[in-house]
């Protein structure tokens, strides 16, 4: 339920395929007014730590516990602390400045509470089980503490890079910064249990490639899910794969690989959003890049103001930015208002029925984004709707994603944004930055891939990760 600061917030672009939606934007900056005006103003920390005590932090106002409008505090704080874990990552949740609204999020964010879903996940990829610190004093709160690492840019030697998304896998043979073979193959890494099928196909597209080489110096990998040092912590790609046989057999599966090639070839395997990212910075020469992808899910990656990838989880496939309570839910992690049901194919999917787009239920949600595909080619005004509802969603998201992310560049990919169709999700955004949010619209510029991104392509920036010793 939304607080009494929420309840008729003032939207100027209401998508008409989905009436009811509620930007986060617009309501935490009509809370943080409110909170402001009150003279009920206490200073309030959200932070996470993640790996080797890095710690990133979010601060800002909420009412105070002698207010009347105490309890308005959980909608933003709970939804901002979620945004937190998605998009830095983190064990431990450590909230400073207000012990009763802490507690109430730490009533959620444990083992059996209401996200308990991600207090799972977050285990499974830091082996920690994840904690809520809870801290009265303000002034006791944590301080950011961040690095970075160089990424990719290796562009020297005989090299191969790999793109393993949801629908298609797509590799290159690339010698000196120049690919001289690229191939792209449809594949159902979702639908498996067996990950002997993911195994063939990856072994399949370095041995092709290979073939193309007069020999293989490094191998570079695109993936989507979350990897630390070489090593599968959780992926989508593997989804169907029981969790024995995943931790037997999926945990070490790349370092398997490459050595059929050679014990001492280097080699790394990134999230699939950070090379669409770091794709995004070489070709168009600079940094401060949020790449988006749009596929069968939402990736996304970042290269900060040094053009280096933080580490970060960038998940803002599960961050949520719909505050509607009827919002579609998300299937996998049982929560609503996040990405994944707006930048992606189920985005597409989901809004068939209001655009009056019937679809074949037996179809798979691939060849269902074709179909709507097909229609946007013949400029069906059907499905333009569902392209310019999905714009107005971007326009909104981005100025929330901007209170998390330094951002200059934002690069749009992934299939949903192919063809007609991405133009469309672009021209709407910006329409919606222009009107709504004009310092956001001259701070960020929003692209699509041109020629030379597409040339350098995600598989070659892949291809770029290692260094060849």
């Amino acid at each position: 339920m939304l607080c009494s600061a929420l309840s008729s917030i003032p939207i100027q672009f209401r998508p008409v395929l989905d009436p009811d939606f509620q930007p986060m934007i617009l309501a935490y900056q009509s809370f943080r007014k409110t909170v402001d005006d009150s003279g009920c103003a206490i200073p309030f920390s959200i932070a996470v730590e993640r790996e080797n005590q890095q710690i990133a932090t979010f601060d800002l106002a909420v009412f105070s516990p002698e207010s009347e409008h105490f309890v308005d505090n959980l909608v933003i704080i709970e939804r901002l602390v979620k945004a937190m874990l998605w998009l830095r990552g983190g064990w431990k949740i450590i909230l400073s400045g207000c012990a009763p609204l802490g507690e109430q999020i730490a009533e959620r964010y444990n083992e059996t509470g209401e996200r308990s879903f991600d207090w799972y996940f977050m285990k499974r990829v830091y082996g920690k089980s994840l904690l809520v610190e809870n801290r009265a004093d303000y002034a006791d709160r944590p301080l950011e503490k961040q690095t970075a690492t160089p990424a990719g840019r290796n562009l020297n030697g005989h090299r191969i890079g790999i793109d393993l998304g949801g629908s298609d896998y797509k590799f290159s043979a690339v010698s000196n910064g120049e690919a001289v073979f690229s191939e792209e193959i449809t594949w159902h890494p979702k639908l498996q249990t067996d990950p002997a099928y993911h195994a063939e196909c990856i072994r399949h597209a370095l041995q092709t490639a290979a073939s193309h080489l007069p020999q293989v110096e490094a191998i570079g990998i695109s993936a989507a899910g979350i990897y630390v040092d070489n090593e599968v912590k959780v992926a989508s790609l593997f989804i169907k794969i029981p969790e024995n046989v995943f931790d037997e057999k999926v945990k070490h599966l790349f370092y398997e690989l490459i050595h059929e090639f050679g014990e001492n070839i280097p080699f790394e395997i990134r999230n699939d959003g950070d090379v669409a990212a770091l794709a995004g910075a070489m070709s168009l020469n600079t940094n401060r890049v949020l790449g988006i992808a749009m596929g069968t899910s939402q990736a996304a990656g970042y290269v900060n103001a040094d053009g280096n990838i933080t580490g970060w989880l960038n998940e803002l496939a599960f961050a949520p930015f719909d505050l509607n309570p009827d919002a579609m839910q998300d299937e996998w992690s049982g929560d609503r208002g996040c990405g994944v049901k707006y930048f992606s194919q189920d985005s597409v999917i989901k809004l068939c029925p209001a655009a009056g787009i019937p679809l074949n239920e037996i179809d798979s949600p691939a060849e269902k984004l074709k179909v709507v595909q097909s229609l946007m080619a013949k400029d069906d005004q059907r499905a333009r709707k569902i392209y310019q509802t999905i714009g107005i969603y971007l326009g909104y998201a981005l100025p929330y994603y901007a209170m998390f992310y330094d951002i200059d560049e934002v690069l749009l990919l992934g299939r949903v944004t192919s063809g007609l169709g991405g133009q469309i999700i672009l021209d709407q955004a910006n329409e919606v930055l222009l009107n709504e949010f004009p310092e956001t619209a001259r701070q960020i510029n929003v692209r699509l891939p041109d020629e030379k991104s597409r040339r350098v392509g995600q598989s070659i920036a892949a291809a770029s990760l290692p260094e060849i010793g």
